[in-house]
């Protein structure tokens, strides 16, 4: 280490001079990388949104999940940390499999169960900042593009609610060529396919569609298109509450390679929560309350935000937040046993119902039938009959 005027602190490098040429571009290469990687880390998150006309703005980021905070099954939480870290290690990866350097991440689930901090994690992890796209601030396609050359490489692009944006034209209704099935990965170890179908949207200008509104081409392109590759190193995030809307198109690897489900609480996501909000680790509760809770968690599918709410209003005494967990998961799984046996009363009452008129729809073509074959038989009699004494006047035996 040598000083330097102005009172700074310096390296010196010495090497043979015929390793130079092999030696000193990649090092300082790597110099530079890690220095922009720990500017970027030390200095403040931004998290952008979108107005008219094409810009963005842009506010601090403060959001303070992270995956150890995440309510989340432990194992699914590992492997999308490491799915994250290949993308941001896998520039020589990407370059070499011909590949632009993105991801694309579908979030799906019940409504309170993370979507949101999900993100907020991701973004925390990578050191990231965040593009909030708002689609219905966005006019025509052209608009949608530039929005995108003006995000900076090492970010994630958002758009949550995407079924509930705009309405975007389903190509299996109108050209029969957007409705196969496709598949990308999933974390319950079974590929998802998906090809519900989706509300037409309202009519376009033929003339110069682009004038009106985005259209789901236009989506498409932005998110796996030639635009796409304008930068580095992206995420494309997708958050919905209900996947089935959602065209096909959308959900295929290259533009949402993962889906991640966001499911309803699970008892390692519990155990995560007591500890963010009372301070109890497995040690802490007793074994008797802790089997209650687990023996209850799955069937009363409360939400990762209904259960906090109930420790967070109790956080100063844990032995009553545990007991008004405990009874409100009781409560929510009496509700829920109550609700599959009336659907399912009323699901067996409907296929009685469909039955006896099944059965209704087969007895009552005999019955008119019966008449109409007799005269079927008649007819055919009177023919054979009137045939025969045509030959005989005719003369034919």
């Amino acid at each position: 280490m040598a000083a330097i005027a102005g009172g700074e602190r310096g390296f010196t490098l010495r090497m043979n001079k015929k390793d130079t040429p092999r030696i000193l571009q990649d090092y300082l290469d790597f110099i530079t990388e890690r220095a922009n990687e720990i500017r970027r880390k030390n200095q403040d998150r931004l998290l952008y949104t979108n107005s008219q006309g094409g810009s963005w703005k842009s506010v601090p980021f403060k959001h303070p999940s992270t995956f150890d905070t995440l309510a989340m099954d432990p194992v699914n939480k590992i492997l999308i940390m490491s799915d994250l870290r290949d993308l941001a290690d896998g520039q020589v990866f990407y370059k070499r499999t011909g590949r632009a350097w993105k991801r694309g991440y579908l979030l799906y689930g019940p409504p309170g169960t993370g979507k949101s901090s999900m993100i907020a994690a991701m973004a925390n992890f990578l050191g990231y900042d965040i593009y909030d796209l708002e689609l219905t601030e966005v006019n025509t396609n052209s608009e949608l593009r530039k929005l995108l050359m003006k995000t900076s490489s090492k970010s994630i692009i958002v758009i949550e609610d995407i079924d509930c944006s705009i309405n975007l034209t389903n190509r299996k209704k109108n050209n029969g060529d957007g409705g196969r099935n496709t598949s990308s990965t999933s974390l319950d170890g079974v590929p998802d396919v998906r090809s519900s179908p989706r509300s037409p949207v309202s009519p376009v200008d033929q003339d110069n569609n682009e004038t009106n509104s985005i259209t789901l081409s236009g989506l498409l392109n932005f998110t796996d298109g030639l635009w796409s590759c304008c930068g580095s190193e992206r995420i494309f995030v997708f958050t919905t509450n209900h996947i089935e809307k959602l065209d096909p198109a959308l959900l295929r690897s290259g533009r949402m390679d993962m889906h991640i489900f966001m499911s309803y609480c699970s008892f390692p996501a519990l155990k995560i929560l007591l500890k963010n909000y009372l301070g109890c680790d497995d040690g802490d509760i007793e074994p008797d309350v802790m089997e209650d809770l687990a023996a209850v968690i799955d069937s009363a599918e409360m939400t990762p935000a209904d259960i906090s709410e109930v420790l967070i209003k109790n956080r100063r005494d844990n032995h009553r937040a545990l007991r008004e967990l405990l009874e409100a998961l009781r409560s929510r799984a009496e509700k829920k046993k109550l609700m599959n046996r009336r659907q399912r009363l009323e699901a067996e009452e409907e296929e009685v119902a469909e039955e006896e008129e099944e059965k209704r729809a087969l007895d009552s073509p005999k019955e008119v039938g019966g008449a109409a074959t007799g005269g079927g038989d008649d007819v055919e009699v009177n023919y054979k009959k009137g045939g025969k004494d045509e030959e005989e006047d005719n003369g034919i035996n």
